[in-house]
């Protein structure tokens, strides 16, 4: 472990839904806690929700793990908050920030956070947003905003200012963390780092990159070299 991720202020939760991976990063100090979401669920091929939480919160007592309602309306996604909330101690309730049809969950995330449940707004992607949902979580429970500053990247928009407006935003709001969501590469955890972000969440594929960290960059090119030599060894090409 590079000296660098020690000193990194910013909390890394892992982001998947393998479970086995799961069990095995919870012993990974590095590590803070974990989100998942029904997408990465599916991938994995998991069916059923109930189950595979209850396997995840037998191990993962600690850390804090974040599990999403699916309902598409606010009645439906209270009911399933509710029931997730009473998983564990450690559990957030991700809710997304409106429905399908756009219509903000700002007013559902108040009404939960304020009777307690720990919430983690996701698919975040605007300061207006921020600006809506840290006024509706500022006098509840300890709560998270998810921005996804990587998608953010991808429609081409630089997402450090926007993320550290987020944070400026979020001081009427001390109980909630800020999330960078969605990470692309691991430059991003120095970014959020460096912006004082409280949490970054980060895939299973993307973790051992972190060993990189702090890596010297002559060293990293003579080993680049060195497997570029060794790959067309082992193909066998020749001219």
């Amino acid at each position: 472990m590079s000296s660098m991720v020690d000193r990194l202020t910013v909390k890394i939760f892992a982001d998947g839904a393998d479970l086995e991976g799961i069990f095995a990063l919870s012993e990974d100090p590095r590590i803070a806690g974990f989100t998942t979401n029904p997408s990465l669920m599916w991938k994995a091929g998991l069916t059923d929700y109930r189950e595979f939480a209850a396997r995840l919160l037998e191990r993962i007592t600690r850390h804090p793990i974040s599990f999403e309602v699916f309902a598409d309306d606010a009645d439906d996604m209270r009911r399933q908050a509710r029931l997730i909330a009473k998983w564990g101690e450690n559990v957030y309730v991700k809710i997304p920030v409106s429905t399908t049809s756009g219509e903000s969950m700002a007013p559902l995330a108040r009404e939960l956070s304020e009777s307690g449940v720990k919430v983690n707004v996701t698919a975040m992607f605007t300061t207006a947003q921020v600006e809506l949902l840290t006024e509706a979580v500022r006098n509840g429970a300890p709560s998270c905003l998810s921005v996804f500053a990587g998608r953010i990247a991808d429609a081409g928009i630089d997402p450090v200012p926007l993320m550290a407006r987020a944070l400026e935003i979020m001081e009427a709001a001390p109980r909630a963390e800020l999330i960078w969501a969605s990470p692309r590469e691991i430059l991003n955890v120095v970014q959020a780092d460096q912006i004082g972000c409280h949490i970054i969440t980060v895939t299973h594929e993307l973790l051992p990159k972190l060993d990189l960290l702090g890596k010297d960059l002559e060293q990293y090119s003579l080993e680049t070299v060195r497997m570029f030599h060794s790959d067309a060894v082992s193909a066998g090409f020749s001219l």
